[in-house]
């Protein structure tokens, strides 16, 4: 599993800087040569809808991560504090900057029963480039 993703956040190829950015990550993962390294893990839930509700949800989802070991990145808890998803083109935006946090992440863990339209955009794009998904249950629990 690569820790590094093979493409810039633009989504074009980029062997050189994928190399040297898996190096410093292998290095940095070397059995007790960092005991506090922690990978970025991208949390993906549902956002419209109930968004109080979804905001909490994906708290909740951060600190599971954290608990495991991992640095979340949720973007839908940090973009609408200044960008408005009710307007389609902040929406593009917040979803433009979150897949350049995206390329940036591990793993992409996808939470909850259902897989919104967002989210849908989101598994697809770490799929693209290569980004391990992982689907869990709105328990924190691993769906197989």
């Amino acid at each position: 599993m690569d820790a590094v993703s093979r493409f810039n956040p633009e989504g074009y190829s980029d062997p050189t800087a994928y190399e040297a950015f898996s190096n410093i990550d292998r290095q940095e993962r070397a059995a007790g040569r960092n005991p506090n390294y922690r990978p970025l893990c991208y949390i993906c839930s549902p956002y419209r809808g109930n968004v109080e509700k979804n905001v909490q949800n994906a708290r909740s989802y951060c600190r599971i991560a954290a608990d495991r070991g991992y640095i979340p990145i949720a973007p839908h808890l940090l973009f609408p504090q200044f960008l408005d998803d009710s307007l389609q083109e902040e929406r593009e935006l917040g979803m433009f900057m979150g897949f350049v946090l995206l390329s940036k992440c591990r793993e992409l863990w996808a939470f909850g029963d259902m897989i919104s339209d967002g989210m849908e955009q989101e598994i697809r794009k770490a799929e693209a480039r290569g980004i391990p998904v992982r689907r869990f249950k709105p328990s924190g629990e691993e769906a197989n």
